[in-house]
């Protein structure tokens, strides 16, 4: 049975270039549909921000947009209000319309804090080593540092000055302990003066399975290891990981923990987590 679109239908979209892949039409419509709710979410292949969010600000139904590669600091300069986490990580994935005005946010870095959440991770007084120096790695720091009490964190890679760029921000806007570390050499110390280990790098993504950031050997029972990518769903350093007896936390639970966020902001309503979940699961299926 279709459902119905009507003049009261909200429109949703998620806007990037190129825009194939993503899976979030898949994982907001079942979200829609199981909450019976009168919206509809499509994919927009956009080149021109300004005239595409002029667009959104035009039409009262256009109530949510998620943003992704490569608009998330793009869209920054049409937007109307910026709520303070995306200004200090300095890029939005999300977009909602009230009433005419867009305001600004993000939901990476608190939606994984969710997914730590559910999986029965407490980030309290911890020490939280992040692998890698891009956009989703700084945005989770910035949710670990603002809204978590983590005890400490260092963020390691290969290039010093992105590296150098992410902390000194967190140490001029937030009160986290934060350091620079340098890879390959700095890893076997790190890995041993942290227990919370994020991996934020593509090492390991579709089609590289076998690839992992983390010889076995630096991983020990009572580290817990979240890893970004989500292709394939468990990673090779997450197979590793598990074997050992750590606890995991795969990456499509923050694919799956943002859209929450999100479908929650542009709703109101609390989001259908277990419909989500599967409609996310049988996209992964097809790639």
């Amino acid at each position: 049975m279709s459902r119905r679109i009507d003049t009261q239908t909200q429109l949703c979209a998620v806007i990037g270039n190129p825009v194939e892949h993503s899976l979030s039409p898949s994982v907001h419509n079942a979200a829609f549909e199981a909450a019976g709710l009168n919206y509809v979410y499509v994919a927009f292949q956009v080149a021109d921000v300004a005239s595409c969010l002029a667009g959104m600000r035009a039409l009262p139904s256009f109530r949510g947009m998620s943003v992704t590669i490569p608009h998330k600091m793009a869209v920054i300069p049409h937007l109307d209000d910026i709520e303070p986490m995306a200004q200090h990580v300095g890029c939005v994935n999300t977009i909602t319309n009230e009433n005419g005005r867009l305001v600004g946010s993000t939901t990476d870095g608190p939606g994984t804090l969710r997914a730590f959440d559910l999986a029965g991770v407490p980030l309290d007084d911890q020490r939280v080593l992040f692998i890698g120096s891009g956009g989703a790695v700084r945005a989770v720091a910035f949710a670990f540092a603002e809204l978590a009490q983590v005890e400490h964190i260092t963020i390691i890679g290969r290039t010093p000055e992105r590296v150098a760029a992410i902390v000194n921000d967190l140490h001029a806007k937030t009160p986290a302990s934060v350091v620079a570390a340098h890879l390959p050499e700095d890893l076997p110390e790190a890995m041993s003066a942290h227990r919370v280990i994020v991996q934020g790098t593509p090492i390991g993504m579709y089609p590289n399975e076998d690839d992992t950031p983390i010889p076995p050997d630096l991983l020990r029972p009572d580290h817990t290891v979240f890893d970004m990518v989500y292709r394939p769903y468990k990673t090779q350093l997450l197979e590793n990981a598990e074997a050992l007896g750590c606890t995991v936390i795969p990456g499509v639970e923050m694919l799956l923990n943002q859209a929450v966020l999100q479908f929650e902001r542009w709703t109101g309503v609390r989001a259908p987590i277990h419909a989500m979940r599967a409609a996310l699961m049988e996209a992964l299926t097809g790639y």
